[in-house]
């Protein structure tokens, strides 16, 4: 359901009618015999309300400022009215507010489960509060069997609340009762200006209503509610992630229709809605878990409301014949400076940086160093920063890369040579080719090397843009979201296949991304055409058309901060690669060097001599074979 922003009429609309409205409160004031009739007839309705133990209906919200006790304000006899499902008695429908200055939560009286979860602080792309829970998307429930083996569901039970405050916090105690010192309790314990709500479960008196020899389980399904502009690309990033085996942590699968898994010793369940998360920590660790996930997203529209199907199945341990279990429910950001708050749950784990080295590059580096830049730089201004500071440091590496580059380029005479000489005989032209790059001191996997180096680097900041909570709705030039896309053209015709790979829009990030990648590679792969000719070498003229085609057509969706990032870096290459050719390499002194290493005597390494060994094997295998 959208929520409107107020424009100017409609603030002069809610004037108007405010002012006719204090009009008639002052037209309409009771005279005083009116208002000693008024206060009689109340006193008189109070006295019959407070005898009676009927059912009441009440819905109690609670503020920061004013503690509430619903012992004193509904009388305790009127939740006893009734009997429920074996024993449990029937407590009357409402709902409680917890609230703080961040997050606001709606509990039900029936299943003592929280119904709504809203972001204070955030709104969608289209302006909505950010609801981690709404409408009925999610469920919450402890399935066991009673003493006469009839199954009980705890989302079926009426549970008594009663809201009270503990210096600055919040505890709203729910109790579905069996008598006043028998009943299975739900306790929420929300502390200011915190995302993270304490959650016990907890029975007494009833070692003899539960049956131990069941098995007693905690469900937990959630629907996650659609909050970005492009649902695909908010989905990629969408997943259940879990804490299991003392710190290990897994992943279902993102791209799957659905997936599914059971694993045991469980710390935290995370459902994680791209750069909100729900998450389920305990204290003493699950003994096993069942997860589910299944993806709802068909297509790009408008009109998807849902990213994923969750569903978790733990199991509960009774104590004594009792249950206790110390929980939390985390509803916010998937942000690392609000998760790092409780280091002690290790929440921070479930943002997805990226796997071995690539993650420990982003989380330790990365951020905190973004986070920064961005603290005294307009956060497009803050990416261009920390790009060029990435190329400086990698600078050397492009050095080295370039240099080998412009040896292969001073010995392209001698290998055409080779190549025509031997071009009947492939083994030949191998070994003779790795002779003269012996003699001359040049290794063909020397450019190869640097570039594999910066492979950490560029995966790490493949993942730290599309999860950088810092990005999110920063706008920057024309593009309103630095994590999402920057769109500059849209149409709402859905063109199959196009619409699949590209979108129904075109993104200009990618454009310029696209044109800068194109003339880096004309600029590099210039000086190694001439190693396609090689056996096993990639078509290097191929490789320059189709990366930046790449880029245009699957980046288009993609965050316009990744983008930015990859023109600018892009061109930031072209330029150092432009001064090392221009300022720095002299191809002359290369060749001269070049010519100076063939003439000293070279002794091969064991794996040049093994290399060597193996290919005059095979040419003598091969003569063999032709007698």
């Amino acid at each position: 359901m959208e929520e409107k922003k107020l424009d100017i009429n409609s603030i002069i609309g809610f004037v108007l009618i405010f002012g006719i409205l204090i009009f008639m409160f002052y037209q309409n004031q009771p005279t005083p015999e009116e208002l000693e009739a008024q206060k009689a007839e109340q006193a008189k309705i109070e006295a019959e309300a407070q005898a009676k133990e009927a059912e009441t209906s009440k819905v109690v919200e609670q503020n920061n400022s004013t503690p509430i006790n619903l012992q004193d304000s509904v009388a305790v006899a009127s939740y006893k009215s009734s009997v429920g499902a074996f024993g449990f008695t029937t407590a009357i429908e409402g709902t409680t507010i917890l609230e703080n200055e961040v997050l606001y939560l709606k509990v039900d009286n029936k299943g003592g489960q929280i119904v709504e979860a809203k972001m204070k602080d955030f709104v969608t792309y289209d302006s909505i509060p950010v609801y981690m829970i709404k409408d009925n998307n999610a469920d919450f429930g402890i399935n066991f069997s009673t003493s006469d083996n009839r199954v009980l569901n705890t989302k079926d039970l009426f549970f008594e609340p009663n809201l009270t405050k503990s210096g600055d916090n919040q505890i709203l105690s729910m109790k579905a009762k069996v008598a006043n010192n028998q009943f299975l309790e739900f306790r929420y314990e929300m502390k200011p200006n915190d995302y993270l709500v304490d959650f016990t479960v907890r029975s007494q008196g009833l070692n003899g209503v539960i049956n131990s020899s069941r098995p007693i389980d905690l469900e937990w399904n959630l629907k996650g509610i659609r909050h970005g502009k492009s649902v695909k690309y908010e989905n990629r990033y969408t997943r259940l992630t879990y804490n299991h085996d003392e710190g290990k942590i897994s992943k279902l699968s993102e791209t799957s229709e659905s997936d599914e898994e059971t694993e045991e010793d469980v710390k935290w369940l995370s459902y994680r809605q791209h750069f909100f998360s729900s998450i389920l920590a305990t204290d003493q660790n699950f003994t096993s878990a069942e997860l589910k996930s299944k993806n709802l997203v068909e297509e790009e529209s408008k009109e998807t409301l849902f990213t994923k199907a969750y569903s978790s199945k733990v199991p509960l341990e009774l104590k004594g014949g009792e249950l206790s279990q110390n929980m939390y429910w985390y509803y916010g950001p998937t942000d690392v400076k609000v998760l790092d708050k409780h280091k002690e749950l290790g929440l921070a784990d479930s943002i997805p940086y990226g796997w071995g080295i690539f993650g420990w590059i982003n989380r330790y580096i990365f951020t905190p160093f973004y986070g920064f830049l961005s603290s005294f730089l307009p956060y497009g201004i803050a990416i261009i920063v920390m790009t060029i500071l990435v190329r400086l440091a990698l600078s050397p590496v492009t050095y080295k890369s370039y240099l080998s580059q412009a040896k292969m380029k001073v010995l392209k005479p001698e290998i055409t040579e080779i190549n025509e000489k031997f071009k009947d005989n492939a083994m030949k032209k191998q070994q003779e080719t790795m002779k003269l790059y012996n003699k001359a001191g040049v290794s063909p996997m020397s450019g190869c090397i640097p570039a594999l180096m910066q492979l950490p680097i560029f995966y790490a900041l493949f993942m730290f843009f599309p999860t950088s909570f810092e990005l999110r709705q920063k706008p920057f030039l024309w593009a309103s979201d630095l994590a999402s896309y920057d769109s500059i053209f849209e149409w709402s015709t859905n063109i199959p296949v196009i619409s699949s790979f590209y979108g129904n829009h075109v993104s200009l990030f990618p454009i310029l991304a696209s044109i800068a990648i194109f003339f880096y590679m004309t600029l590099t792969t210039g000086q190694t055409m001439q190693m396609q000719q090689q056996p096993g070498m990639p078509n290097m003229k191929f490789i320059m058309y189709l990366s930046p085609l790449i880029m245009l057509i699957f980046f288009n969706n993609y965050a316009s901060g990744l983008s930015l990032y990859y023109f600018i870096s892009n061109l930031i290459t072209i330029f150092i690669m432009l001064a090392i050719k221009n300022y720095i390499l002299d191809e002359d002194k290369i060749h001269a060097q070049i010519q100076e290493n063939k003439k000293k005597p070279k002794k091969e390494n064991k794996f040049q001599k093994k290399m060597r060994e193996m290919m005059e094997q095979a040419e003598a295998q091969k003569k063999a074979g032709k007698r």
